[in-house]
């Protein structure tokens, strides 16, 4: 008896020590964990009793805030809402009872105040019996330039079922001046206390298509189409260090691809330069034309692997860390045959990139082949006016030397400023003085024929007879020709934006 008494008392010691051992390691190692829980009722409610901070662009417009809930008996004390949400939704994302996404997701310790940043100003607040409050985030985004890029989504695509995507980066140091995508969503429709209505409005959003919760500015892949002539170009510079805008390149009307019976023709079967058929042409007048059989050749020539990586250096094939934006990853696939290796050169292969991707080119050539890490979000100020978090600005990488940079800036410059370029509609003369460097891309799916819609993009940067300010990069989907989708958009948002700042 003596026996069977110890052996359970044993066990019930042994129980009650695994207990406080399990209690102390939940105290003490997965408090944050747990508390972070999507459907933890304690932290709900903790989390609604504050105020939640405001997020602001970088000139002060008020995109997100906090109020006090009108609901009579309402269990949440302040009630989150957006201003323009379907505008800034890609970048705010959305905070609701049990998820959140974009900025309210990243930077939500410091937007609900429980961030160990904050952890001294709550304190005070609480000894001088303070409510407290969330710090203030404001993002590097213009609201000039966020509306300028969303209205423009907005006009081309709206009722066609396709998707775009507009962004806008500061050169030199990679602040994401606009993030804008098409279809969009209105944040306040997720914003609800009502679980029945939240469920149902998520719902809703979750079966359109296609999807508007998909921030297509970082997320959505599609071909470069001629804009990835940056990269090859970039390539072929950087091979041979006595190449230049005026060396000649083989530029044949029609390009025989080896190992196949295919050709590869240039738009329209037209002639590249006025050297015949068969001749030669520098390679500035190639690019600023976007002759297709010229860097179809060039491709074949430098091969798959260097085309690869000089993508890499210009950020494809690695994925992106943003706080605040998730990145899908631009991709080169390396082609297995020469004639595949000839379309990929002119973004016509498996190539896929974002808009994102599409500035990243336009800002590393305008920062003089510095590519700076994109970054959406400034700094985070506490209810006292201090800055308690802020982002400095990095290098992402170095895809070419300042030498080359410049060379791909003068070639840019002539696509848009003189009379052979793509996009000489935009040339100073009819921007009102206004210089603006750029390419456009007109991608087809298919190898061979045409698509009745093909994808619009363009990249460009201004000023660019100054110090650059601004880099865009635009892709519509089924958008047609670069220079008439996409290009618009993006010259609108660099005026846009230049006025805002007294550049225009």
């Amino acid at each position: 008896m003596n026996h069977a008494l110890k052996r359970i008392s044993l066990a019930i010691l042994a129980m009650f020590l695994l207990l406080l051992i399990n209690t102390n390691y939940l105290q003490a190692f997965e408090a944050t964990s747990l508390a972070s829980k999507p459907y933890n009722g304690r932290a709900l409610s903790e989390s609604n009793q504050t105020e939640r901070g405001n997020i602001e662009t970088s000139d002060g417009v008020l995109v997100a805030g906090s109020k006090p809930s009108a609901k009579p008996g309402d269990f949440y004390k302040y009630q989150r809402y957006y201003t323009n949400g379907p505008t800034y939704a890609p970048v705010t994302g959305y905070d609701t009872l049990y998820s959140a996404s974009g900025v309210e997701q990243a930077e939500d310790g410091l937007l609900s105040g429980s961030g160990q940043q904050l952890a001294f100003r709550n304190f005070i607040d609480m000894i001088t019996n303070k409510a407290q409050k969330g710090a203030t985030v404001q993002l590097t985004v213009n609201s000039k330039a966020q509306q300028a890029a969303y209205e423009g989504l907005q006009n081309v695509l709206q009722g066609t079922g396709h998707i775009g995507g507009v962004v806008a980066l500061d050169p030199s140091t990679g602040k994401i001046l606009a993030m804008a995508s098409y279809p969009s969503y209105n944040p306040n429709v997720l914003a609800t206390h009502n679980g029945n209505q939240l469920n149902k409005a998520d719902k809703h959003l979750i079966g359109e298509n296609p999807s508007p919760l998909t921030n297509n500015a970082t997320e959505s892949l599609l071909p470069p189409g001629s804009t990835f002539k940056i990269i090859t170009s970039s390539a072929w510079f950087s091979q041979d260090s006595s190449r230049n805008p005026s060396s000649e390149v083989y530029s044949p009307q029609v390009l025989t691809l080896p190992q196949t019976s295919n050709t590869l023709h240039n738009d329209a079967n037209e002639i590249c330069g006025s050297a015949g058929t068969n001749g030669k042409t520098t390679i500035e007048y190639a690019f600023a034309q976007s002759c297709d059989t010229t860097f179809g050749d060039l491709g074949m020539t430098l091969g798959g692997s260097a085309l690869s990586a000089m993508a890499s250096k210009y950020g494809m094939n690695k994925q992106l860390n943003i706080p605040g934006a998730t990145s899908a990853t631009s991709s080169y696939v390396l082609p297995n045959s020469l004639p595949l290796t000839a379309f990929s050169a002119i973004g016509q292969y498996d190539d896929t990139v974002t808009p994102l991707q599409e500035a990243m080119l336009a800002s590393a050539v305008a920062n003089n082949g510095t590519l700076m890490k994109p970054y959406l979000v400034q700094k985070a100020i506490a209810s006292d006016l201090s800055t308690v978090a802020s982002t400095q600005p990095s290098v992402l990488s170095h895809p070419v030397s300042p030498k080359v940079a410049s060379y791909l800036q003068q070639m840019m410059t002539a696509a848009v400023q003189q009379p052979e370029g793509t996009s000489y509609q935009y040339n100073a003369a009819n921007e009102g003085g206004l210089e603006i460097a750029g390419k456009t891309g007109t991608a087809q799916n298919q190898l061979n024929g045409t698509s009745a819609s093909p994808d619009a993009v363009y990249t460009a940067y201004a000023p660019a007879n100054g110090t650059p300010k601004i880099a865009v990069g635009v892709m519509i989907q089924g958008g047609g020709y670069g220079a008439t989708g996409a290009a618009p958009i993006a010259v609108n948002v660099i005026k846009a934006y230049l006025a805002a700042v007294g550049q225009g």
